[in-house]
C-alpha cells in the first residue's frame, strides 16, 4: 500500500514528517489494500498560503496557528476526504488516522446518518439556540475541538475560487457525498426542481436542504432532512461577503443576480474567504 500513499508537505512543516504521515496512514488501510485505489495526504500550518483548503466551521478570533492535515482517497470506488486540525503534527495525524478509519468503515459498511450534535463545539451558540436559516448555518459542532486561528483585521477578501460543474443528484446523494468528503455544506443541482441547492450540517437532525428557489420537500428521503422554506437571496459577491462577516457565519448560500445560479461563500482556516460558484 505504501507506494499508493503520496504526501505533500506544505510551507512551515519539516519534510521529515512526511515519512511519519505515510506510515500512520498506511497502517490504517493495511488489510484493505484491494479497496483503496489511491491516497493523498497534505500537511500544512494553519494560516500559511500552502495550507490545505476549506475550514469546516471557519476560523476563530485568536490562538496559535497549529497544523492542518488532509487526506483524500478512493475507497471501494467512492471518493472520501478527511480534514483535521490540531495544535501539533502528532495530534493532527492521530485525528486524521481516526477520521480515515471511521470514514472507510462508513463507506464500506453502508451509509448511516451522522450524529448531531457532536459533543464539543469550537465556538458559537448552544445547540438549542442555533438558527434555522437558508442564508447560512450556525457554527459547526465537532467531536474534537479545533485550534483557533487568528483572523486578520479589517474586511475579508475572497482568496480562492472554485468553479465546478455541479452534479445533478438527489438531496440524499448530496448528503452522502457531504459526509464522505467531510464537508459541512455541499452545492449541487436538484433534478426534481432543476435548481441549484445545498445540503448542510445543522440541527435538529444534522441535515438541512436549501434551494435557490423555494420548493416542497423531496419525496420519501432516506436522509432525515429538514427543509428551508425560503429560496436563497440574490446577492453580489460584495453583499455576500458583508453579510457573512457581519453575521459571523461559517458559510453562506446565495444566488448570483441575473443567472440565479447557486454559490457558497465560506471561511478558510487561514482567515480568508473561499467561493464555490456553479460553472456556466
Amino acid at each position: 500500500m505504501g507506494e499508493l500513499v503520496t504526501v505533500r508537505v506544505c510551507e512551515g512543516i519539516s519534510r521529515g514528517f512526511a515519512a511519519d504521515a505515510r506510515t500512520r496512514i498506511a497502517a490504517v488501510v493495511s488489510g484493505a489494500d484491494a479497496l483503496v485505489e489511491s491516497l493523498r495526504i497534505r500537511i500544512g500550518t494553519l494560516g500559511t498560503a500552502g495550507s490545505p483548503g476549506v475550514a469546516a466551521g471557519g476560523p476563530a478570533a485568536t490562538g496559535a496557528p497549529g497544523v492542518l492535515a488532509q487526506v483524500n482517497a478512493e475507497v471501494d470506488g467512492r471518493r472520501i476526504r478527511v480534514q483535521e486540525a490540531a495544535a501539533d503534527l502528532g495530534e493532527a495525524l492521530d485525528r486524521l488516522a481516526d477520521g480515515l478509519r471511521t470514514r472507510m468503515t462508513a463507506v464500506t459498511a453502508g451509509w448511516t446518518p451522522r450524529p448531531w450534535p457532536r459533543r464539543t463545539r469550537t465556538r458559537g451558540l448552544p445547540a438549542a439556540a442555533e438558527p434555522f436559516t437558508p442564508l447560512g448555518v450556525a457554527p459547526s459542532v465537532r467531536s474534537v475541538a479545533r485550534p483557533e486561528v487568528p483572523c486578520p483585521p479589517g474586511p475579508r477578501s475572497i482568496v480562492r475560487r472554485k468553479l465546478p460543474q455541479l452534479v445533478w443528484c438527489s438531496p440524499d446523494a448530496a448528503a452522502r457525498t457531504m459526509d464522505a468528503m467531510d464537508y459541512d455544506i455541499h452545492l449541487f443541482t436538484d433534478p426534481a426542481t432543476e435548481t441549484d441547492a445545498v445540503v448542510y450540517r445543522v440541527g435538529p437532525t444534522g441535515y438541512r436542504l436549501a434551494r435557490t428557489v423555494a420548493a416542497g420537500p423531496p419525496t420519501r428521503p432516506a436522509v432525515p432532512l429538514t427543509l428551508s422554506p425560503c429560496g436563497a437571496p440574490e446577492l453580489s459577491e460584495e453583499q455576500a461577503v458583508e453579510r457573512l462577516t457581519a453575521a459571523e457565519l461559517p458559510h453562506l448560500f446565495f444566488a448570483q443576480p441575473g443567472s440565479g445560479r447557486g454559490r457558497v461563500l465560506y471561511r478558510r482556516f487561514d482567515g480568508g474567504l473561499g467561493l464555490i460558484a456553479a460553472a456556466s
